[in-house]
């Protein structure tokens, strides 16, 4: 008989062979692969050096000095001062993204994009090499190498958490396996810092109540976890004994649209802010949301600024029609909490509308 409180864990279901896939330094290869002279030399995607940023991506030359994406770019060039500094060139990255997708379907039509430089590949029933996954991915990276003259590496796993973990396990030009014999042993040893979504602070919490690796969650109660740290807790929970149910998602709706800066030189006023929305900001957002949401949809509307010391906030409020004289209530709003501070970043956002409301609106007229 089973007890009230008793953890039911789900029944074994046929196990699933999935495939992570990053690309290695993504853009910085790419501009390694089209201009010789940077290969050897430590180099990152930003702004020019001249310019205010932050670092898109470096090669690991730069990273051996310290140097890391989403670090401002003046603070990479401290640690790394012949650091070379190229500006980014999205379109190219984006058309190279849409040449590995089609490598990827040469194999399965089931892929999940995370960005333009990796993707989750769910392999189980695929029949080439024999359905080896292993084999699979080995060829996968093959071809984008051959073809593209770019290095992938990939992780193997029957979970899709551990396949992505796997995948920064033999980095660069690298894979990772984890067959199915080995997913309790190997999660049992993961430091809780290598799981995806546990970021720097949740880290601070989970080793200030003794939680360092996985087998410490494991042998841990379910619901003082989900007390002490809510969903995480449980996500925490069934991850460290192998339960990761999640499927490859296919498709993703979008649910927000938004355009920011960062100014080369900080700015302060109010005057300056709105300025710079209605001749730049604006304009650009009714672009993109032509582009991705042509009913034009939306539910909110939101300003995020941040100050020259790096912190960072973010308003908004429910509207349903994108309204440029709504921008400037915000904008009213949000500089209530600047306190003197110049502003670094400046960006606008609507949050859409789910498409199923959208449709269902639709159908009601």
């Amino acid at each position: 008989m089973i007890e009230k409180n008793e953890l039911i864990l789900p029944m074994a279901k046929k196990m699933k062979k999935l495939i992570h896939i990053d690309m290695d330094s993504f853009f910085a290869s790419v501009e390694m692969r089209d201009e010789p002279s940077y290969r050897d030399i430590p180099l990152a995607v930003g702004g020019n050096e001249k310019q205010r940023g932050v670092i898109s991506t470096s090669n690991y030359e730069a990273r051996k000095y310290g140097v890391r994406s989403a670090m401002p770019t003046a603070h990479a060039l401290k640690l790394c001062p012949h650091l070379k500094v190229v500006p980014g060139r999205m379109q190219v990255y984006k058309e190279i993204s849409v040449q590995i997708r089609a490598i990827f379907e040469r194999y399965t039509n089931l892929i999940e994009p995370l960005s333009l430089d990796e993707a989750f590949l769910d392999v189980t029933d695929c029949p080439q090499h024999h359905g080896s996954a292993t084999l699979i991915a080995q060829a996968i990276r093959e071809d984008i190498h051959r073809e593209l003259n770019l290095t992938a590496s990939a992780g193997v796993a029957p979970l899709k958490f551990l396949a992505k973990v796997a995948s920064d396990m033999n980095k660069p030009d690298g894979q990772f396996v984890i067959p199915p014999s080995d997913v309790q042993g190997v999660i049992d040893t993961l430091p809780l810092e290598k799981i995806p979504g546990v970021g720097k602070v949740s880290l601070e919490k989970l080793h200030h109540a003794g939680f360092y690796l996985c087998e410490d969650i494991k042998n841990s109660d379910y619901h003082e976890l989900l007390r002490q740290f809510g969903r995480m807790g449980g996500s925490l929970w069934n991850f460290s004994h192998g339960i990761d149910e999640r499927e490859v998602i296919t498709e993703r709706e979008r649910k927000s649209v938004g355009v920011e800066r960062t100014f080369a030189v900080n700015i302060n006023t109010f005057d300056e802010c709105w300025q710079y929305i209605e001749e730049k900001l604006y304009p650009e957002l009714d672009k993109r949301l032509a582009r991705v949401s042509s009913e034009k949809a939306i539910i909110k509307q939101g300003i995020k600024i941040k100050f020259a010391d790096f912190q960072l906030t973010t308003i908004e409020h429910i509207h349903s029609e994108l309204e440029l004289a709504y921008f400037r209530e915000l904008l009213q709003e949000i500089l209530q909490r600047q306190q003197g501070r110049e502003i670094r970043l400046l960006g606008v956002s609507v949050m859409l509308k789910p498409e199923e409301q959208v449709k269902q609106l639709n159908l009601d007229l």
